[in-house]
C-alpha cells in the first residue's frame, strides 16, 4: 500500500513500474515456447536464440548461472524436434518460398534464413544448388517488379528516365545485372506474363 498521504503520481509509477522476471523452470521455458510458436513460425536455433534471452534476462535478475536454463532449452528443443512442433527443413522451405513469392533473390533468401539461425548446409540444400542464381532468380525479380511497380509496369513516359534507378533497385535487393537487365527489357508486364509460363529467362 502507498504510504498515507500518497499522491496518485506516486501510485502510477509504482503501478507501472515493470516486474522482475521469474526464476527459469523447465515448465516457464515450455510456456514461453509454446507462446512463441503460436504466433511466429520458427527454425529451432531462431528458438534457442528466443529462450537464450530469456534465461539470459532472469538469470542477471536473480544472480543464477544460465547454464542450467541453457540446458532445459537444449531439452526442450529436442523434444519439439522429435515431436515435430519443430522442423527446420519445412521452416526454410516454407519461408525461402514465401521471400521469392515477395520477389527476394537467392542471395536474400540466404540472408534472411541465416538470420532466423537456419544452417547453412540446409539453406543451401532448400535454394537447390544445382539451379543458376539467374535461372532461379528470373521470377523472383519479376515479382520484385510487380510489387515495386518498377520497368514495364511504369508508365510508359517514365521507363527510359526511371531504368537507370530501376537496375539500382534491382541490384540493391541482390539481383544480378544480367538478371535485372533481362526483366527491365519487357515491353510490357504481359510480355513478363508470357515469360513467366513459358519458362523464359531470356528477352
Amino acid at each position: 500500500r502507498p504510504p498515507a498521504g500518497a499522491s496518485d503520481g506516486w501510485r502510477s509509477v509504482n503501478e507501472h513500474r515493470p516486474r522482475a522476471p521469474r526464476k527459469i523452470t523447465a515448465q516457464s521455458l515450455d510456456n514461453a515456447a509454446l507462446h512463441y510458436l503460436e504466433r511466429f513460425a520458427s527454425s529451432s536455433g531462431n528458438l534457442r536464440r528466443v529462450l537464450r534471452r530469456k534465461v539470459a534476462r532472469a538469470a542477471a535478475a536473480h544472480e543464477a548461472d544460465p547454464a542450467e536454463g541453457h540446458a532445459l532449452i537444449e531439452a526442450l528443443i529436442a523434444r519439439y524436434l522429435a515431436a515435430g512442433l519443430l522442423d527446420d527443413r519445412a521452416y526454410a522451405a516454407q519461408k525461402a518460398a514465401s521471400l521469392r513469392r515477395r520477389g527476394t533473390s537467392r542471395r536474400g533468401i540466404a540472408a534472411r534464413l541465416a538470420e532466423k539461425a537456419v544452417e547453412r548446409t540446409l539453406i543451401a540444400e532448400v535454394l537447390d544448388p544445382e539451379e543458376a542464381e539467374e535461372t532461379g532468380d528470373f521470377a523472383a525479380a519479376c515479382a520484385l517488379m510487380r510489387r515495386r511497380r518498377l520497368g514495364p509496369y511504369r508508365p510508359a513516359a517514365q521507363r527510359d528516365v526511371m531504368r537507370r534507378r530501376d537496375l539500382a533497385t534491382l541490384a540493391r535487393a541482390g539481383f544480378a545485372f544480367d538478371v535485372a537487365r533481362r526483366v527491365l527489357s519487357a515491353l510490357d508486364p504481359e510480355t513478363l506474363e508470357v515469360w513467366l509460363r513459358e519458362g523464359e529467362d531470356t528477352a
